[in-house]
């Protein structure tokens, strides 16, 4: 093959040979340099884009975002918090707390949120959210009228509970039965608007403890 192209380039075969071989050096070394140029891209992008995604993630409205999927997705932290809150009260029979606590359970699973506003003041920040949750509190007010106006209805004798509601029908045993069965029956829904204090501690976004009228709404039981 060399000898027919050199008589037609007019050089020596060998010199042709030469020729080729460092074309071919040179191609392999161009090759080279633009796969490395790719990669090298490539790379350069994937490291913007995990830097990126890094920056969105931390920020006051992610770290709200963290903090309510916790509660939808029944975080163990979560769950652990609920149990010590119930386990603690000492008006709810073990049966009647196991009930309570599957329907806050199911108040998490149907937890739905909307960011409103997020406002940014050097290392404190307020964000604002629409919350939804399902609407235990009418549906307690509700039995509380009801059990009133009926005491003759429930087990306890009426005299007794007419005493015992002047100190708090919430503690009476009969009306605790009564108000978690209506509740298991609720499908309505209210919004409340909680707003998230945040610090950032160790450059990382952090939400500080809620108020007790904020739980209340995030668990579906303000009644303000």
């Amino acid at each position: 093959m060399y000898h027919v192209m050199a008589r037609i380039m007019q050089v020596e075969p060998y010199l042709l040979k030469k020729i080729s071989i460092k074309k071919i050096n040179l191609s392999i070394i161009l090759m080279g340099g633009l796969f490395m140029k790719k990669i090298l891209g490539i790379f350069l992008l994937s490291l913007v884009f995990v830097t990126g995604c890094n920056m969105s993630m931390n920020t006051p409205t992610a770290a709200v975002e963290q903090y309510l999927s916790k509660y939808q997705n029944l975080d163990g932290e979560i769950t652990a918090q609920l149990d010590k809150v119930i386990s603690s009260d000492i008006s709810m029979s073990d049966e009647q707390k196991e009930n309570y606590k599957e329907l806050m359970l199911n108040q998490y699973r149907n937890l739905s949120y909307k960011i409103e506003n997020e406002n940014i003041v050097d290392d404190e920040a307020e964000v604002e959210v629409e919350i939804e949750v399902l609407d235990y509190a009418s549906n307690i007010g509700e039995s509380r009228i009801y059990y009133k106006d009926h005491l003759d209805e429930f087990e306890d004798n009426a005299d007794t509970i007419a005493e015992d509601i002047e100190e708090g029908i919430d503690n009476i045993s009969s009306f605790i039965e009564y108000k978690i069965k209506n509740m298991k029956g609720v499908t309505n829904t209210r919004k409340e608007t909680i707003t998230f204090y945040l610090t950032k501690v160790d450059n990382e976004w952090v939400v500080d403890d809620l108020s007790d009228t904020d739980l209340q709404k995030l668990h579906g039981l303000y009644e303000g």
